[in-house]
């Protein structure tokens, strides 16, 4: 019989079992319902390539990756419980809903918007604290509000205004080089998913024409700066001659009147139902953020030579946004109760194609934040963060948690180890994805990780044994860490462990837990 990974740590801790080919508690037995077109693509798809898919992913595995997905947080074994105990056959879309309306789903895709728009006070961004205060809280509004995803890129490409009073102008400030060229790089980027080596130098020439007007003037307050279209330049006669020059990335030459702001006539073509690029752009970004791999891939890297591998489904999740206006809850809701999100990430097949076209859900570790988060949160424990330059502050409040923090220049050691997004160019590669043996050693061996797990307030009632406790502790552990029951097979193993005479038994479970494969990465 497969053993699972939490096994084989357990059992080589018991030193009553070698270890062997995994058991796995991830699956559902049966066979899987469609829920939609979105299914239906995706299966086209896969039959054209004679690739079968996964089954969907049991009950356990589900809970524990719509919340990360959707809140960035781990449930609570209560919460794990109760959805595991709950016989009605909607629970899961049901529990989508619910999960869209949380404060942590509003700080989990806030901290999403802030990589893709670069909030950072500090070198190379240089937003400055109090810009990057206003401007996140601006973001987090628009998020939680739902604000349709059109009228959020059109306040921030059409704003004027101080960078403390009216936020969205922060989006032309958080560019390393307020060149006009360098901004139309930052715009195609974060709303177009297209790179600065993407497109021919012309290209983009005619293109910035439509940011070559913007002024940044300062004002007497400290790090304050007014963003504002230059009428008295844009009047003028090489100015002028410049502007008739503007040309959209489709190759059509802009028609500018006498004293328009070119912004909002870029605005006014990027944010058209038709248009080729934007809506695209967004539902690729989406599919990428909730299955771990863009139609386009990678998702910020949208040209003729990187085509999409279903292109029949991208084109339907742009209709669908389109007809929902913008609404990208509604996006949400389409991708993550179709059955396709919601499959093993055991794929049934060694051909490379399945994963690219989803033939099961893509494991991935989770991002920093997440996981000192769900640490804390198993641990009952607090992190310390801090900036190296005390520009206004250097601490942040011990019960912050890394999700919701604002400025990507307050960090801990913790973050920069694990791969925090650095918020550097907007790029989804600012943030890495990679897995270092620096990263299992901390897991492993840290002081840090096992004060969390020996001191930690809502371990310490699991994890001090007794053979009376141990029948209710051990499925307690299970939940609380992996959001799921243990197997018999587990049991048994652990169980043996306790036998053995040692009290560390449950402590040594938790650690077990902690560092399985199963706790970091989302399956």
């Amino acid at each position: 019989m497969k053993r699972s990974l939490v096994v084989v740590v357990a059992a080589v801790l018991a030193g009553t079992v070698e270890a062997g080919p995994p058991v796995l508690p991830f699956e559902r037995d049966a066979d899987p319902v469609h829920q939609g077109r979105i299914d239906e693509l995706v299966l086209n798809r896969l039959e054209q390539l004679g690739i079968a898919p996964a089954k969907v992913c049991s009950d356990g595995v589900f809970v524990r990756r719509v919340y990360l997905d959707v809140t960035g947080t781990l449930p609570t074994a209560d919460e794990a419980q109760r959805f595991l105990s709950d016989s009605d056959p909607d629970k899961r879309r049901k529990l989508v809903d619910r999960l869209l309306q949380r404060d942590e789903f509003v700080d989990y895709w806030t901290m999403r918007w802030c990589d893709l728009l670069r909030v950072k006070s500090e070198f190379p961004i240089n937003l400055w604290p109090n810009a990057v205060q206003a401007y996140h809280r601006w973001i987090r509004t628009c998020v939680k509000e739902n604000v349709p995803y059109d009228r959020f890129v059109r306040e921030m490409l059409t704003a004027s205004g101080s960078n403390f009073r009216k936020p969205q102008v922060n989006f032309y400030r958080a560019v390393q080089s307020r060149e006009p060229q360098a901004v139309a790089q930052a715009v195609a980027l974060s709303f177009m998913g297209v790179r600065p080596e993407g497109w021919s130098k012309e290209r983009w020439l005619g293109m910035a024409v439509f940011f070559s007007q913007i002024a940044l003037k300062p004002t007497g307050e400290w790090k304050e700066e007014i963003v504002l279209f230059d009428l008295e330049q844009a009047t003028a006669e090489a100015a002028a001659k410049t502007l008739q020059t503007a040309t959209f990335p489709d190759g059509t030459r802009a028609k500018l009147a006498p004293g328009q702001d070119p912004r909002k006539a870029f605005a006014n073509w990027l944010l058209a139902p038709k248009n080729p690029w934007f809506a695209r752009a967004i539902a690729n970004r989406v599919w990428f953020w909730l299955l771990g791999r863009g139609i386009v891939h990678p998702p910020d890297d949208i040209r003729q030579d990187n085509p999409p591998v279903n292109p029949e489904l991208l084109a339907f999740l742009e209709q669908e946004l389109v007809s929902a206006r913008y609404d990208l809850k509604h996006l949400y809701r389409l991708i993550l109760n179709s059955t396709t999100y919601q499959r093993s990430h055991i794929s049934p097949t060694q051909d490379s194609r399945g994963e690219a076209n989803f033939a099961c859900y893509g494991v991935r570790r989770l991002e920093a934040e997440v996981l000192i988060d769900a640490l804390c949160q198993i641990s009952g424990t607090r992190e310390q963060y801090s900036s190296i330059i005390p520009e206004p502050y250097t601490f942040m409040p011990e019960d912050q948690r890394s999700v919701a923090m604002a400025d990507a220049s307050i960090t801990s050691p913790f973050l920069e180890k694990f791969g925090r997004s650095s918020r550097d160019t907007g790029l989804q590669s600012d943030r890495s994805s990679r897995t270092t043996a620096a990263q299992r050693l901390h897991m492993l061996n840290s002081s840090h990780i096992r004060r969390k797990i020996e001191g930690g307030p809502k371990l310490q009632p699991l994890i001090h044994w007794s053979r009376e406790k141990n029948e209710k502790a051990i499925p307690e552990l299970y939940l609380t860490i992996l959001s799921r029951l243990p197997t018999d097979e587990e049991l048994q193993v652990v169980k043996a462990h306790g036998q053995s005479g040692s009290g560390r038994v449950l402590r040594d479970l938790a650690w077990a837990l902690i560092n399985s494969p199963e706790f970091s990465f989302r399956h």
